[in-house]
């Protein structure tokens, strides 16, 4: 059974850091990615970030560029999104997912993932 767990939410100040973790495991995918996504309040899911297990290409949100940073460790299956500069605007429910298959022509999309997890808050009050 795949499982994904969150961790690593809270409340944080604006300009302040969070390091989300993604622990993964009961997937033996020979390629895969894992995204990042999130969810505000009256909103739809959004991308956020992905790395691909293929070549460890990284992707970036534009919102988020230069402030959040996706890196994996693999020998302990969890990805991580080390999140800086935060702003009010990054308050959202944080999903992590994983998909089957490495990037090709996009990581953004919600209906490409196949399992999620139960995800984890992050409030940046101002």
């Amino acid at each position: 059974e795949v499982q994904l767990v969150e961790s690593g939410g809270g409340l944080v100040q604006a300009g302040g850091s969070l390091r989300l973790s993604c622990a993964a495991s009961g997937f033996t995918f020979d390629d895969y990615a894992i995204g990042w996504f999130r969810q505000a309040p009256g909103k739809e899911r959004k991308g956020v970030s992905c790395i691909s297990s293929n070549d460890g290409s990284t992707y970036y949100a534009d919102s988020v560029k230069g402030r959040f940073t996706i890196s994996s460790d693999n020998a302990k299956n969890t990805v991580y999104l080390q999140m800086n500069s935060l702003k009010p605007e990054d308050t959202a429910v944080y999903y992590c997912a994983v998909r089957a298959y490495p990037v090709n022509l996009s990581w953004n999309y919600n209906d490409d993932y196949d399992y999620w997890g139960q995800g984890t808050q992050v409030t940046v009050s101002s």
